[in-house]
C-alpha cells in the first residue's frame, strides 16, 4: 500500500468538492465527512485479518463465509475527529473509542494537550486515528508518540485532507504509520492552514466554539 494512500475515486472527489465549498452548511459538512470517512476506512482496511467460517442461510447450512474478529482502538483527535468516528465505527464494529483532545495554539502553531483518554497500556491493539486535517503534522505526530509510548500496535491515520508538508513530517518521524486520505494539497498558508483546504474542520462541523 502506498503511503499516503489517496482514495482516488470520482465519488470521493465530488464529496471533497462539496466539503471545500464555503456554501456547505454545518449539517451537510458533517454528513459529507462521515460519508468520506466510510470510504477511507474501506480502503484502509482492505487487507484486514480475517478467518474463514460457515454461515447458515435460508437456503443452505454451512455456507463458506468470512469473519473479522480484530478489535480496534479508534482515537478521534478532538474536536474535529468526532465528525469521522461514527462512520469508522460502522465499518469496524469491534472497537473501543478513546479520546485525545488537542487545542491549536495560534501563536506557536503547536498543539496543546487538554484531554488524554488513552489507556496506560494498549497491549498491542491496532489503532485508527481520526484527524480530518493533516497540516503541519505536529498534532498527529504528538498523538502517535503517545500511542507508541503505550504499546500500540499498527497505527492507521484517516484524514479527509492532507498537506504535503505534514505528510512529509509524519512519514519522516513515523514511517510505519499508514496515512489514508481523500485529497492531497500541496501547500500551507503562513498560519499553517492547508491550501486550498477547507478552513477549520472543527468550526465547519460543529460551529465556532463558545468562548
Amino acid at each position: 500500500m502506498t503511503n499516503p494512500l489517496i482514495v482516488d475515486h470520482p465519488i470521493v472527489a465530488d464529496k471533497v468538492r462539496q466539503l471545500r465549498a464555503t456554501s456547505t452548511s454545518n449539517a451537510d459538512f458533517l454528513r459529507l465527512a462521515g460519508e468520506i470517512s466510510r470510504f477511507l476506512a474501506y480502503e484502509a482496511f482492505r487487507s484486514i485479518p480475517f478467518t474463514m467460517t460457515t454461515v447458515d442461510t435460508p437456503v443452505v447450512s454451512g455456507a463458506p463465509a468470512t469473519i473479522i474478529e480484530e478489535q480496534f482502538i479508534i482515537v478521534p483527535i478532538l474536536r474535529a475527529g468526532l465528525g469521522m468516528t461514527p462512520a469508522v465505527q460502522e465499518v469496524l464494529p469491534h472497537n473501543r473509542m478513546c479520546l485525545v483532545g488537542l487545542r491549536r495554539n495560534e501563536e506557536t502553531l503547536q498543539a496543546d494537550l487538554y484531554l488524554d483518554g488513552l489507556p496506560k497500556d494498549l497491549a498491542g491493539a491496532p489503532v485508527v486515528l481520526c484527524d480530518p486535517m493533516l497540516a503541519t503534522g505536529g498534532s498527529l505526530s504528538q498523538v502517535i508518540e503517545m500511542l507508541q509510548s503505550r504499546n500500540a500496535g499498527t497505527i492507521t491515520a484517516l484524514c479527509l485532507i492532507v498537506a504535503q508538508p505534514g505528510v512529509d513530517a509524519v512519514r519522516a518521524a513515523h514511517p510505519d504509520v499508514q496515512i489514508v486520505a481523500a485529497a492531497l494539497d500541496a501547500e500551507l498558508t503562513d498560519l499553517g492552514y492547508i491550501m486550498p483546504g477547507l478552513g477549520d474542520a472543527g468550526d465547519r462541523l460543529f460551529g465556532p466554539p463558545v468562548r
